[in-house]
């Protein structure tokens, strides 16, 4: 089988990796890629975003599959383009993504369907978001532009102050674009937060599988928000019963909601929660693969990653065995000084070949 990749991060090179490792690959195309993928794989000059040019080139090189890493593809309807021209493709169609480029939207299906999560208000105009500030009884409360931004969207204010500032910076400036033309504002939640993870063909759902990601830029979680600093997997609370307390009040109803009342979601479902002392309630929901929490699940998979995922695209997930490994896993982010906000690339990255007998089962992830 042919498989084409779709992304460019870390994620896709923990991604190309374990394809790498199932008997039924052929070859295996990234696009973009990196310079971790290059090894796997053949990288394309395709942008992830060019939509029409990857389905071109499925089509021209008989890709039997394709896997979508990234957010914003999902979002701009590669699975509705590809499923159309009767090209199997892995990931929510645009409808169903609306959980992760929507949070208004995710907020309206929690509601209806009883999943925990903080109390919110959505607002499209800055001076009402403003006025509301007024109501906040008591700080820190979470302000988010509603539409994608990398990871980076998401303000911790700890005063009416930095929550004016935070207003500003997303609907005035603009500074996530078209992502903030409509923002939320919602309770803060204290507790241990970590992310779920899932298989899903619209129906049936995999065993859930977690880890923890380092969102904030310094030491003891401090600073702006990231798209990741680093993770690990598992958690130390994850057992049976939160599991199964999850899988009950969260990724089940989504799922049956997403089903019953919209598209079925039929993809990677990630459930970012924070487990506060009345139980889990979710912060936010993804509609794919984490970065950098891929890098710390996939190692721990035991199944053929493309069994899996075809079983998803053919609805017979039910019959698929997914396994995961009672190991544990971490992986920590290097980054350019500046992230998040403006750094310069292009640097070289040297002495990966110089690793000695002692970290030879580590890998490395390679990020733009």
């Amino acid at each position: 089988m042919n498989v084409l990749l779709v992304g460019s991060g870390g994620r896709e090179h923990a991604l190309a990796w374990k394809i790498n490792q199932s008997p039924k690959l052929d070859r295996l195309f990234i696009a973009p890629g990196n310079a971790g993928t290059q090894s796997l794989g053949t990288n394309l000059q395709i942008s992830d975003t060019d939509i029409d040019g990857l389905l071109q080139f499925a089509k021209k090189n008989d890709v039997g599959l394709t896997i979508v890493g990234p957010e914003a593809p999902l979002a701009s309807g590669i699975v509705d383009i590809f499923t159309d021209a009767e090209l199997p493709i892995f990931g929510p169609k645009a409808a169903a993504a609306k959980l992760e480029s929507s949070k208004s939207f995710a907020k309206k299906v929690m509601g209806k369907w009883g999943i925990p999560t903080a109390s919110h208000v959505s607002f499209n105009k800055p001076d009402k978001a403003i006025a509301y500030l007024d109501e906040i009884t008591s700080f820190p409360t979470v302000i988010k532009a509603d539409g994608l931004a990398a990871g980076k969207g998401v303000y911790i204010c700890k005063n009416k102050a930095e929550a004016v500032s935070a207003i500003s910076e997303i609907m005035v400036s603009k500074v996530f674009g078209n992502a903030g033309k409509t923002l939320v504002i919602e309770e803060f939640l204290d507790g241990w937060e970590l992310s779920a993870f899932a298989f899903t063909d619209g129906n049936s759902i995999s065993e859930l599988v977690a880890a923890c990601d380092y969102k904030r830029i310094g030491e003891d979680d401090t600073g702006p928000n990231t798209g990741g600093m680093g993770a690990f997997s598992p958690p130390p609370i994850w057992d049976q019963n939160m599991k199964d307390t999850i899988m009950d009040l969260v990724i089940r109803p989504v799922i049956d909601g997403m089903r019953t009342d919209h598209e079925p979601f039929m993809g990677t479902l990630f459930a970012g929660m924070m487990i506060t002392n009345e139980g889990p309630k979710v912060v936010e929901f993804n509609c794919r693969l984490g970065d950098p929490e891929t890098q710390v699940l996939l190692p721990l998979l035991d199944s053929d990653l493309l069994d899996i995922v075809e079983s998803c695209v053919n609805g017979t997930l039910e019959s698929s065995d997914v396994k995961w490994s009672s190991n544990s896993s971490v992986a920590i982010v290097l980054a350019s000084g500046g992230y998040p906000n403006s750094y310069s690339t292009g640097h070289r990255i040297g002495g990966i070949s110089h690793r000695d007998e002692k970290t030879k089962n580590i890998s490395r992830w390679h990020h733009n």
